[in-house]
């Protein structure tokens, strides 16, 4: 075997590396890895010195804007695009609106996200008469049009940032997208044309993932000046020459122009339904070297970016070694659409993460530092741009809210090209009106349009205000959508289902896990046990694979039985994740120990608790606990105790159980009350909308069962959203049909697998009540929507 020492000493000296030194270095194991490594790191850190900025990792702090997923491509890894029929069953349309363009670029705008990246799938029209058809009904002669009207309306109407995906552009088109954006991008991927040429290969079929095309564009990009994203993707098939070709291609690429300002190095992950399902990820060690040996070939001065939501704790902290610089794009609004199994990490973790790596992290803007000049940036560009950079080091002020940059009004319609107005009203086919109706949109979609009545007026901007900015409306009108029927609750829950679609994505999630009643704990019942039971129960379920025992009800006995119970837990399977005790729960340990709320909460939290369910209320309503639940604990210290423990650092669910005595109006009191508090505290990870036993009575007199939980899950979508991700079914109290329904109504959670276990199977609070993943496949499947197993925190299973 040929010694790497030779090449390494040149790599180490700086020397210019051509393709058959990358092909040997991308082979390096033992030793000569180890030496690789710490090459690449020191080039990284040189040129974080060299740019001011040393011991920083950057990223961008985005929103992700599906704007299209027709694709006229078929490449065989990919589950972003869809074909007009997977549209029709979704319920999805072609292209997004306007109008869901900017609600999902508002809730990004006011989380304090500077960019909006703008994905889609390459010139669809030139495959699909649908998308040619929706193109030209709207006026606009081509997908890029539309893409630059919508980066217009963005950086006029929010102040974000556009990035621009758009696939492969024609110079003219370059031209045209530049004064929209002030950065763009296009993978590489490979310069393999066997992937591109040979049948059965990943991009075969795919006349936009031709090579050469691919550096045509990246090479055009840099002659108009335009700061550029690029990258390679490995594990998809190529060789390591390949990889090298395409290394060097990209340097020689940013030699000429200077106008790559970073590539990524990014991880083939296999998708399910897709050709390329059963192929392997991308080996770890080899990726870390394709990461370090494209430090290498492009030197100290380029930003080497990896997908944090990719990796885990180890392979980021190899990839840092490796001679990574940047995170990239994550979003605290949005799921990466292109990699819905895969979650961005909370930002807060992702810091910490970084500092463990012995490295600051620092927000960015899209166009890095050094493009901030007149050089780089359009006309239309630079003050949108430069209100959100920090003058002294060209990185992102932090904490600062981009603004509108309209010279009018932000009302009213933005004019497309070939004349017609962009609608930024309701979405398309769906008019509201009475007595008469009234279509908000193009006049020649009217014929078609359902006509929708309401009692008192229309009611088509409040659905879109709705959907665009929850906040402006009062509780009035949020009791006017949970109280609507027929066509206009169809409308509510369709635009509830595009904000889940626009944010959280499509992913349907799960987490593995089994309750413990506490209230059995030494009770001589069916399901009772001691602590040697219990620690059987929880050695049983870290052994079939589960990730969560859920613990609730008051615990009989002596009060140190709720310290008992999660010690015992904790010692029989210390890695599980123990989510325990609701505010009456903890209420009841502190009394009865004469310990304060607070600390209670931090004996349990030494105990092993790691999270706390936010049950054990109905409504926030006095008058409808006295009613239905006086044993409940008062409103206002379940208030107390759930926000007592999420300062005390434990995240909770939060629940409304509804269909009893309640009214529209205490309903909406009560999700205003969780808004209140999550903004308070932001220690809420899902709201949970359950149907309450034995009740059944419908808010609106002669509504259906099924449209009672429709209306429920799609205005606690609209309503919740930007301040409460996710919105969780609970399939025990409504049924798998019913369940599947209302993941069409704004829900993407299925809770917990409840699996009851080999031991102590009845000691759970809904035993005999299982939903394993088989089953959720099949229930997800005919929604073209991907299952995710979760963490308790909607985070990635390791």
């Amino acid at each position: 075997m040929t010694s790497l020492a030779p090449v390494l000493d040149r790599a180490a000296r700086g020397e210019r590396l051509d393709a058959n030194d990358a092909e040997a270095l991308l082979s390096a194991t033992g030793a000569d890895f180890d030496r690789l490594l710490e090459i690449a790191g020191s080039l990284r850190d040189e040129g974080l010195r060299l740019a001011g900025r040393e011991g920083i990792i950057t990223y961008s702090r985005k929103v992700f804007i599906p704007l299209t997923t027709l694709c006229r491509d078929r490449c065989h890894y990919c589950v972003f695009v869809d074909t007009p029929n997977q549209l029709l069953a979704k319920h999805k349309p072609a292209y997004m609106s306007a109008s869901q363009v900017l609600a999902v670029a508002r809730q990004g705008q006011a989380k304090g996200c500077k960019e909006a990246l703008l994905t889609l799938g390459d010139r669809p029209e030139d495959r699909w008469p649908e998308a040619r058809a929706w193109l030209d009904e709207h006026g606009y002669g081509s997908t890029l049009e539309y893409v630059a009207d919508m980066a217009r309306l963005i950086r006029d109407e929010t102040g974000l940032l556009p990035h621009i995906n758009p696939g492969v552009m024609h110079p003219d088109e370059l031209a045209m997208l530049r004064a929209t954006a002030p950065s763009m991008g296009i993978m590489l991927e490979t310069t393999s044309r066997a992937l591109f040429e040979n049948r059965g290969e990943v991009h075969y079929g795919s006349p936009d993932k031709d090579p050469a095309l691919r550096l045509t564009v990246i090479d055009n990009a840099g002659a108009a000046r335009i700061p550029f994203t690029t990258g390679i993707l490995v594990g998809i098939g190529e060789t390591l020459r390949d990889r090298a070709e395409s290394m060097v291609a990209l340097r020689e690429s940013h030699e000429r122009h200077g106008h790559i300002q970073e590539v990524i190095v990014q991880n083939f992950r296999a998708k399910p339904r897709t050709a390329m399902q059963n192929a392997p990820d991308a080996q770890l060690m080899e990726y870390t070297a394709a990461v370090a040996v494209t430090r290498i070939v492009m030197g100290p001065r380029m930003r080497i970016q990896v997908p944090p939501n990719l990796q885990d704790i180890v392979e980021l902290s190899l990839l840092a070694r490796a001679g990574a610089d940047d995170w990239g794009g994550v979003s605290p609004l949005t799921a990466d659409h292109v990699n819905p199994e895969r979650p961005w990490p909370h930002l807060d973790d992702l810091a910490a993460r970084t500092a463990e790596l012995g490295f600051t992290l620092r927000e960015r803007l899209t166009a890095h530092p050094e493009y901030l000049r007149d050089e780089w940036l359009a006309p239309e560009m630079r003050e949108a741009t430069r209100a959100l950079a920090d003058p002294a080091t060209g990185l992102a002020i932090e904490g600062a809210l981009p603004v509108s940059h309209a010279s009018g009004s932000a009302s009213g319609a933005r004019h497309a090209p070939g004349g017609r107005a962009t609608s930024l009203g309701s979405p398309k086919n769906v008019a509201f009106g009475a007595p008469e109706a009234t279509f908000f949109g193009d006049p020649a979609e009217a014929e078609d349009a359902p006509v929708l009545f309401a009692p008192g007026g229309l009611v088509a901007a409040l659905v879109e205000r709705a959907a665009e900015d929850p906040g402006s409306l009062d509780d009035g009108e949020w009791v006017r959508l949970l109280t609507a029927t027929g066509d206009e609750l169809d409308a509510v829950v369709q635009a509830a289902d595009d904000v889940r679609r626009y944010t959280v994505g499509e992913a349907v999630s799960l987490v593995a896990n089994r309750n413990i009643a506490s209230t059995l704990y030494g009770s001589a019942d069916d399901g009772g046990y001691d602590l040697a039971q219990l620690a059987d129960m929880a050695r049983d379920a870290a052994d079939l694979g589960l990730t969560e025992i859920c613990v609730q009800g008051v615990v009989p006995g002596p009060a140190e039985g709720y310290l008992e119970i999660a010690r015992a837990i904790k010692a029989a399977a210390p890695g599980i994740h123990l989510h325990a005790y609701r505010p009456q729960d903890v209420r009841d340990f502190a009394d009865r120990s004469g310990l304060s709320l607070e600390a209670a909460l931090s004996a349990l939290r030494e105990a092993g608790v790691d999270t706390v369910p936010g049950t054990g209320v109905k409504v926030l309503s006095e008058r409808v606990r006295r009613e239905v639940a006086p044993g409940d604990l008062a409103i206002s210290d379940w208030i107390r105790g759930i926000t007592a423990a999420h300062r005390a650092g434990f995240t909770s669910t939060s629940v409304m159980f509804y269909g009893h005595v309640e009214t529209a109006e205490e309903r909406i009191a009560h999700l205003r009350e969780l808004i209140r508090i999550q903004n308070e505290t932001g220690g809420f990870t899902e709201f949970v909308p359950i149907p309450m036993p034995g009740w059944g009575r419908p808010l609106v007199e002669g509504r259906a069962d099924i449209d009672e939980h429709r209306a429920m899950v799609a205005v606690s979508r609209l309503m919740l959203s930007g301040t409460i991700a996710h919105i969780q079914l609970p399939w025990t109290r409504l049924g798998l049909p019913a369940t599947a329904i209302l993941l069409n109504a704004g829900g993407d959670d299925l809770g917990g697998t409840l699996l009851d276990g080999r031991v102590g199977p009845r000691s759970g609070v809904e035993a005999g009540a299982t939903l394993t993943f088989d089953d959720a496949r099949a229930l997800v499947r005919p929604l073209f929507r991907p299952l995710r197993e979760r963490t308790t925190s909607y985070g990635e299973v390791s």
